[in-house]
């Protein structure tokens, strides 16, 4: 394997001491998605920090995947939400200084 963007699941699950079956579950609720390399599932690194919050998710608070993806979207939002909030703190500064 050449290309050092995609880290090979079974590598991933020798690691983290977790079975092929949570990445397989993941990707059933699409959480993730996986990449064939040279024949081998893989996942793009850009995703490694998702893909250790949800083993960290499962593993310490024992969350299933419907617990794992509410946890997501509730993350997403909250993001969605900061970033609006930002907006309007800066538009409300404009008017401020006016």
């Amino acid at each position: 394997m050449k290309d050092t963007q995609f880290i090979p699941l079974p590598s991933l699950c020798t690691h983290y001491k977790i079975e092929m079956s949570f990445f397989d579950g993941l990707s059933e609720y699409g959480l993730i998605e996986f990449i064939s390399v040279e024949k081998t599932y893989c996942i793009h690194q850009d995703k490694m920090a998702d893909v250790e919050k949800m083993i960290r998710l499962h593993q310490d608070l024992q969350l299933n995947f419907e617990g794992i993806d509410a946890v997501f979207n509730l993350l997403e939002k909250i993001d969605y939400l900061k970033s609006e909030l930002t907006t309007t703190k800066n538009k409300l500064k404009r008017f401020e200084e006016n």
